[in-house]
């Protein structure tokens, strides 16, 4: 299975993160998944990536030009593809993508997950769209997707495809 993970560049103030990325990683790697992600070697991306390839999983990064030329590519990926803008490369991890899952993030992050949650409710795909709800990091979040429920902006059922997560265990029950 191919699990896209959109989560920071930077590894953000809260240890916890830190942990927790990398469990999830290497749950991908030790289950024989493939990781999708932005292709960085820095902050909680670095942290993913290098925990999936040290359990044996692949990494496939997608990167657009204009950051590549950063300096910022994770030299161990699996395989790496380039695009030219930042809505190709969403677009790509999200055609590669057979689950999605939002670590704690910044507004890209959290741009890629509402991304593919738009997708599901459009009816363009049926996968699962986790936010990894660390230390409640999504839990405004989800207040403001009831608020949309309750003032007729979204159906519940809309929703079926969205999973606020707390840990690996409830990440595992739907993969």
């Amino acid at each position: 299975m191919n699990i896209t993970v959109y989560l920071g560049s930077s590894e953000g103030n809260d240890p916890e993160f830190k942990k927790r990325t990398a469990e999830l990683g290497e749950w991908i790697g030790r289950n024989g998944h493939t990781l999708v992600y932005g292709g960085a070697r820095w902050g909680l991306m670095g942290i993913l990536a290098d925990h999936v390839l040290e359990a044996g999983g692949q990494v496939i990064g997608v990167i657009p030009h204009f950051i590549a030329e950063r300096g910022v590519i994770h030299p161990g990926l699996s395989r790496l593809e380039y695009a030219d803008t930042m809505s190709q490369r969403k677009a790509r991890m999200l055609e590669l993508g057979d689950a999605y899952i939002a670590m704690p993030g910044g507004p890209g992050t959290l741009e890629e997950i509402i991304e593919a949650i738009s997708l599901s409710r459009l009816g363009q795909h049926t996968k699962p769209c986790m936010l990894y709800d660390i230390h409640d990091y999504y839990h405004e979040l989800r207040s403001v997707f009831d608020k949309m429920i309750q003032c007729g902006f979204l159906k519940e059922s809309d929703m079926k495809h969205v999973l606020f997560v707390k840990d690996l265990a409830m990440i595992q029950e739907v993969l």
